[in-house]
Order: structure tokens, then sequence, then C-alpha cells
């Protein structure tokens, strides 16, 4: 009985492994990727104050050099996060074959710059410049040059800049490789602001762009590549997401002409269904078996597809749950929060709340207070729901059937970058400064 018991207790032991073996370990308490630790918005343990304003609830602001749109990640006691740092002029030629508008830095070189700020206090503990090249392109009047989010796994940071390439970065910030994964020629110059998603040893890149699409995986500890699959994709940027059914994990990506799934061990194509709206920006979120696509230009998308049921060509079958078609977001990826699903119409303050099972809609579209144009995500704790503006108010709603609108709170910065939750404090990156809300 005793050497029943024992070789129970390691089974047991085996299987906590395996299931905890896809994500880092701490990765609950933390917030190593852009949508927080299960890529659905969500600090499940965090309590952020609920008002604040320049001189209320303000722990410190500091300046980050330069400009960016991506969105910080913490692990213990770092903040990590990217900037493009604009530099000289230099003459140069356009070599966009693909033609395009809105551009803006042509010839001026940059230098794409990795930061770890103490949580404490908000000093720089180091900052590491990976690249600085004059980019090939230029961007949306809207958008950076470091719209990508990085991603950490407690050991080291994955900095991907898009066309400026990959980085791996202990915790010290000690450049263990680099990798060029492609240049990208984006739909009108407008940018590029796809994140990475890591599980276990695999991280996993979107490519989508005016040439030859892809979608590839590569080893973080060493950045070779694992597999690569086409795709037949123009321009987008959502970032993918891993999920896990009957034990296989798939990655699951948005996409104009088709929404996919594929293999994460091999690349391969599991299912596919049709595509959203042109511009696919919001990135897909999941749990309990459900996956929710939606995108929001020049039309409204909303999908929930169920995993077990999704194989081969899924358009118009089982596999689908529910859809909507009004009122869906352009820019910010939606908040899955327990049974609800929060989404915001185009860029505007205005929120929907639907019940994820069947497709209810809770309440919406509701008009938030005071908040004008929204780029960033929205990020659920402690039964709120927050939502922040370009104009640099943040609404704190109640996580419920019932809209309420708790606190409208603004600073002097504007938000486009999503927020971070970890603890008792709301990061909140603004084109000048990053902010750490806490009481």
């Amino acid at each position: 009985m005793k050497r029943i018991a024992i070789l129970t207790l390691c089974i047991f032991t085996l299987a906590v492994v395996a299931a905890s073996a896809s994500q880092p370990v701490g990765f609950e308490k933390n917030w190593h990727h852009w949508r927080g630790p299960h890529a659905t918005g969500v600090a499940a343990d965090a309590n952020p104050p609920t008002t604040w304003s320049e001189t209320e609830n303000v722990r410190w602001k500091v300046a980050i050099p330069g400009v960016g749109h991506a969105s910080p990640i913490i692990w213990e006691d770092k903040i990590f996060i990217q900037t493009a740092i604009e530099g000289k002029e230099e003459k140069s030629e356009d070599d966009n074959p693909f033609g395009g508008f809105f551009q803006r830095g042509s010839g001026t070189k940059y230098k794409f710059d990795l930061l770890a700020i103490n949580r404490s206090d908000g000093s720089v503990l180091w900052q590491k410049t990976l690249r600085e090249i004059s980019p090939h392109e230029g961007t949306h009047r809207d958008a950076t040059y470091a719209s990508n989010s990085p991603v950490t796994d407690g050991e080291h940071i994955y900095a991907y800049f898009g066309s400026r390439g990959l980085y791996c970065v202990d915790m010290m910030g000690n450049l263990k490789w680099e990798k060029d994964v492609g240049t990208m020629y984006k739909r009108n110059t407008f940018g590029e602001g796809s994140s990475p998603v890591l599980h276990g040893n695999t991280l996993v890149i979107v490519q989508d762009h005016e040439g030859n699409s892809f979608i590839t995986a590569l080893d973080k500890r060493t950045g070779d590549v694992l597999w690569k699959t086409d795709r037949n994709e123009r321009t987008t940027w959502f970032s993918p997401i891993v999920v896990e059914q009957d034990e296989k994990p798939q990655v699951v990506t948005a996409g104009t002409n088709r929404v996919r799934s594929y293999d994460l061990e091999t690349g391969k194509l599991l299912w596919e269904g049709d595509g959203l709206t042109a511009n696919s920006i919001p990135s897909p979120v999941a749990a309990d078996g459900l996956v929710y696509l939606m995108s929001g230009f020049r039309g409204s998308e909303l999908r929930a597809v169920q995993l077990a049921k999704a194989m081969g060509d899924i358009s118009g079958s089982e596999a689908i749950v529910w859809e909507h078609g009004r009122d869906t977001p352009y820019v910010p990826s939606p908040l899955l929060y327990g049974n609800i699903l929060y989404f915001l119409k185009s860029n505007d303050g205005i929120i929907s709340a639907f019940d994820t099972k069947t497709g209810k809609a809770y309440y919406g579209p509701k008009r938030l207070q005071g908040v004008s144009g929204v780029y960033a995500s929205i990020v659920g704790a402690a039964d709120r729901v927050y939502i922040a503006g370009r104009n640099g108010t943040v609404n704190v709603v109640q996580h419920g059937p019932e809209f309420t609108i708790i606190a409208e709170n603004t600073l002097d910065d504007s938000f486009n970058a999503s927020p971070a939750v970890v603890g008792s404090e709301l990061y909140l990156r603004g084109g000048q400064y990053l902010y750490c809300i806490a009481e």
C-alpha cells in the first residue's frame, strides 16, 4: 500500500508539473504578457485603486524617452517597456515597393530600446539599445515604431520590434540572442503592432503584411525557427493567442481573409473559417473551451467558436456557437472577465457586455463618461473594469450584468498603450509618462 501511495503521489506531482510547464512559474502574480497572465485582460488577484488624479493615488510617474504604444509588462519588482527614440534625419530613398501614405520618419534614424524600471520608485534600472536604424517606411500619424509589447518568462525578456527584429535579453539587460524575422510592408504604411506570444519554450509571431505573410514559431532558448507557415492574408495587427484543446496547444489567429488555428508543435492548420473585417486589429480571447474573435473596421464581426467542434472549415458549422454583427472594436481588444465579454464600439468610449455562453447582451452599447477615443485595450481586476482613453481619462466600471460607472479619472497625458495591473497597482503608459497608480 505504501508503494502504491508513493506511486500515486509521484503521478499526481508529474501531472501538476506538466499542467504548469507551459507557463512560467509565478506568472499568475505578474503581468508577463500585454494582455495579462491568461491573455484575457484580467488580473484575478489584483486590487488597484478606483480613483486617482495628478495629486491623488499616483505613487510615482516617470518620463519615458522616445515614443511607443507598447504596453508595460511586469515581473516581480521590475517593469519592462519598449520605446523608439528619434535621432538625426538621414538621406534615404523610400524602398517600399507597395506604396503608401501617412508616411513619417523616412530617413530618420531611431534607437529601439528596452527599459527596465524599478516598481517601487520608478527609477530606471537599465536601458538597452537593441538596434539603431532608419525604418524602411513610415507610420500612421497615430502609430509609433514601438507598438509591439514584450513578453517574459521571468528569466528572459523577448522584445519584438517587428521589422527591426526580435531580441532575447536577460533580466539584467544582457543580450542573449537576436533574430531578423523579416521586413514587413504594411497597408498604407500604417505601422506595425502585433506582439509575440510565449508558450512553454515556444515563441509565436505573426507577420501579416502586403508581401508574403506568415506565422512562425521559434525556440525561446536559441531563436531557431521551429516552423514557418504561409498565410494568405494582407496586413493585420492582432496578436495571436495559444489555447489548449484535448491537452494539445494550438495558436488561434484573427484575419481579414480567414480566421485560423495552427498546431503549436508543427504549424499545421487545424481549422479555419470566414474572415473578419478589414484591418483586423483586436486580439482573440479564450476561456472554458470557447474562443472569441472580433473586429470592427468598415463593418462589425464578433464570433464565438467552440474549440471541441472546430476542425477543417468551420464556416457556418456548429463550431460557431453565436455571432454578433454590431458595435465591435476597431483597435482595442476585448476583455474576457468570468462569464462576461466586454468590448468597445470602434475606437469610441461606448461599451457593451455580453454573456459569453449565449451571446445575449447584458447591456450596451452604453456611453462612458469623458472618455474620448480608445486605442488601449480593456483590463479587469477586483470586480472592476478599466477603460483608458486617448484624452487621459480612465473610466472604472463595475464588473457585472448592470452598467455602473464607479469613477472617472483624468491625468495630464494621453493613453494609447494598454494598462497593466499587478497587486495593488495599475500601470498606465502615456505619451510622456509611465504612471504607477496606487494608494
